[in-house]
């Protein structure tokens, strides 16, 4: 059953659907444009699924994609749901021995119970299996959130490395770059709280408020949520073309126009940048050579610079055309995990990051999106994001770049406090040495 509406303040209807939602379910996927504009490969400005019919769930697996590509048979539908990072070690002779608190499953997909469809032309369709989508529609309209009163409770921020031992890990990086092991390795530690209670949907409010991401994810396996604030593309699909936007290069934005063009003109004239994005390019079209036709693979764009509410990103956009007896997980599974968040060479790489990293990354530079009914698909890169659990009251989040030979340690330390500042500022914490606020 379908119905479509036009809606006026679209902010507002969204967040009602949330909040209704929250309701309703434990299993929810909500996916937010934020109306960003420089995204040319967009087909939704939102899209809310709420609820599973059907669900593929996988906790430990060593056959993910078997498992995956059958459920993919089964329901050709609208599906959502997300890979684990930890999945690369079916995808290579990989393990995972570090310690794991959140314990997202490895796989998770479900086939909707309601989907709500916020097209780019200001229309809302309504999609339900079951209650008729004008019952809901009404429902969600006399709906009245009762959650100003919902527990707060307050934030004590612990780092799994401290300033030095961060540094030191990073001139050991560093060494293995100059023996050859690697060239290029991505590196991400944990900040953490615990014996945390809170609005895990008041919270993703205020981080998309403040981040206003093109690729804002709010997601729901029930103890399990992921409040994600990512501008990165992992992977979609479009007809048979392929887009992956590998993200390498990061500045923070400036106080006036002015300030933002030197800033911008910094970044993209930046060699380190530069360098570490072209090696993840490489990677990427490696990695498409699987999955695509020969001949069809190009670079579209090197090296772009987009601006985001608190930073300047180096972003480029590799595409290909999909060969014809291949399907989405086909493409998933030949690309992941992405080389944004691994390094080069991709498997020693993510060898190196057992080793020197002391969490488990799980859902976190994972990846979470949908896949339609024709098999067209968008994936985002798990970044820039809160993870909490609320049966643990365990909440995380990681942040990290990419090292290479130029990198200098108290350069990259900066970087990752730079990229921690939304979940900062939405925790209501000014700077790490500021450790302790109140959540509201």
């Amino acid at each position: 059953m379908t119905m479509v509406l036009t809606v006026k303040e679209t902010i507002v209807v969204k967040r009602q659907i949330l909040k209704w939602a929250e309701k309703q379910s434990e299993v929810i996927c909500y996916l937010d444009s934020n109306y960003y504009q420089a995204d040319q490969y967009s087909a939704y400005e939102a899209l809310i699924a709420v609820g599973a019919e059907k669900e593929l769930c996988l906790k430990r697996s060593g056959n993910a994609f078997q498992c995956l590509q059958a459920f993919a048979k089964e329901n050709q539908e609208w599906l959502f749901g997300h890979l684990s990072y930890d999945l690369k070690n079916d995808v290579e002779a990989l393990t995972s021995q570090n310690k794991d608190v959140l314990e997202f499953p490895e796989l998770y997909f479900f086939v909707p119970s309601y989907l709500f469809l916020f097209n780019q032309d200001g229309t809302l369709e309504i999609l339900s299996k079951q209650e008729s989508p004008k019952k809901i529609w009404k429902a969600i309209k006399d709906f009245s959130s009762t959650d100003d009163n919902a527990e707060n409770s307050m934030i004590s921020i612990q780092q799994m490395f401290s300033k030095d031992a961060y540094m030191d890990t990073i001139h050991q990086i560093r060494q293995h770059i100059i023996d050859g092991d690697t060239y290029e390795m991505n590196f991400c530690q944990e900040f953490f709280a615990e014996n945390v209670s809170i609005n895990p949907v008041r919270l993703f409010d205020t981080m998309n408020q403040i981040a206003k991401a093109p690729f804002a994810t709010y997601y729901q396996i029930k103890d399990q949520h992921l409040l994600c604030g990512s501008p990165e593309r992992f992977l979609c699909k479009r007809g048979n073309q392929l887009i992956s936007q590998p993200i390498k290069g990061t500045i923070k934005r400036g106080q006036s126009q002015e300030e933002d063009e030197v800033l911008k003109h910094q970044l993209r004239a930046s060699i380190k940048d530069q360098a570490e994005n072209v090696m993840i390019v490489d990677l990427v079209r490696n990695d498409l050579t699987k999955v695509c036709q020969t001949g069809t693979i190009q670079v579209a764009e090197l090296f772009g610079i987009y601006g985001f509410e608190r930073v300047y990103q180096m972003i480029s956009t590799v595409v290909g055309e999909l060969q014809e007896h291949k399907n989405w997980v086909d493409a998933l599974e030949a690309t992941f995990p992405m080389g944004s968040m691994t390094g080069a060479p991709k498997v020693i790489s993510m060898e190196l990051i057992e080793e020197y990293e002391k969490t488990k990354r799980g859902i976190y530079s994972g990846t979470v999106g949908y896949v339609t009914p024709n098999g067209d698909f968008d994936f985002n890169v798990v970044i820039r994001s809160l993870l909490y659990n609320r049966s643990k009251q365990y909440l995380s989040f990681q942040v990290g770049g990419a090292i290479v030979y130029d990198s200098e340690p108290e350069a990259e330390y900066e970087e990752c406090l730079l990229k921690a500042k939304t979940m900062l500022e939405a925790l209501g914490i000014s700077t790490l040495d500021r450790t302790t606020s109140s959540v509201h």
